[in-house]
C-alpha cells in the first residue's frame, strides 16, 4: 500500500492508495485545489467546508457538461483559431498562385 500527500485548499492530507496510483491522485488533487482556489475567490471568507463544497460543485458542473455533450469552451476557441489559420493559409496560397506578393 502506497502513501501520498495531497494538498487541497491549503491543507495537506495523507492518503493511502494502491501502488502506482499516486500520480493520478496528485493530479486529481491539483484539479480540486484549483477549483477550491476559484471557489475561495467567489465566496471570499467562507469557511473551508463551504469552499470545498463549492469546489466539488464546480467540478461536478464541468463533468455534467462533458457527459451531456456540451461544447468545451477551450475546444471551441481552438476550432475558431484553426479556422482562421486555414483561411489565412488559403489566402496566401491563392496569392502565390496568382504571383502576387505575400504580406
Amino acid at each position: 500500500m502506497a502513501q501520498v500527500k495531497l494538498i487541497v485548499g491549503g491543507r495537506t492530507y495523507d492518503l493511502a492508495c494502491r501502488d502506482g496510483e499516486e500520480p493520478r491522485l496528485e493530479m486529481l488533487a491539483q484539479m480540486l485545489d484549483s477549483k477550491a482556489r476559484d471557489a475561495g475567490q467567489l465566496v471570499g471568507s467562507a469557511n473551508e467546508t463551504r469552499q470545498l463544497l463549492l469546489a466539488g460543485l464546480l467540478l461536478a458542473d464541468e463533468l455534467s457538461d462533458l457527459r451531456s455533450g456540451a461544447p468545451d469552451p477551450g475546444k471551441a476557441a481552438l476550432a475558431r483559431t484553426l479556422d482562421q489559420l486555414a483561411e489565412r493559409v488559403e489566402s496566401l496560397a491563392e496569392r502565390l498562385e496568382q504571383g502576387a506578393p505575400t504580406p
